[in-house]
């Protein structure tokens, strides 16, 4: 399982990897040549910092991708406030296959990916941003 919680987790052939993989899928896309490696796959998208490109964007790509994206506002959630992260790792990594989090502390993150069981994307801290 990879996740992906600051730039210096990956290497430099991993994030050429990265990019050349999104240059395939887009040119897929534009093709209209169907590609779902995420079907029947459900990414939680974590927000306690306002987007739009990011929201936008990781919708878009898992919908494109064949998978489902589920919002959850820090209105929908108790972690930080009545529930441990712990908790909310281990209740999530149940019901879905990854996380995209954006958030504050870069702590929240890292124990995400600590107690959770699906891979961890950073979608924002305050101290990284590898999106």
């Amino acid at each position: 399982m990879k996740h992906v919680l600051k730039m210096g987790d990956l290497s430099k052939d991993e994030i050429i990897g990265i990019l050349d993989l999104a240059d395939e899928l887009k040119k897929k896309n534009k093709d209209g040549v169907e590609f779902k490696p995420l079907k029947d796959k459900t990414l939680g998208m974590i927000f306690q910092k306002s987007s739009t490109r990011t929201r936008v964007s990781f919708e878009v790509g898992m919908y494109q991708l064949g998978g489902y994206p589920l919002f959850l506002s820090s209105a929908d959630l108790q972690i930080g406030r009545g529930e441990p992260v712990e908790d909310t790792a281990r209740v999530l990594s149940r019901y879905l296959d990854g996380i995209m989090i954006r958030t504050f502390a870069q702590q929240e993150v890292e124990d995400l990916a600590k107690y959770g069981s699906i891979p961890i994307i950073n979608g924002l801290t305050d101290y990284a941003h590898p999106c």
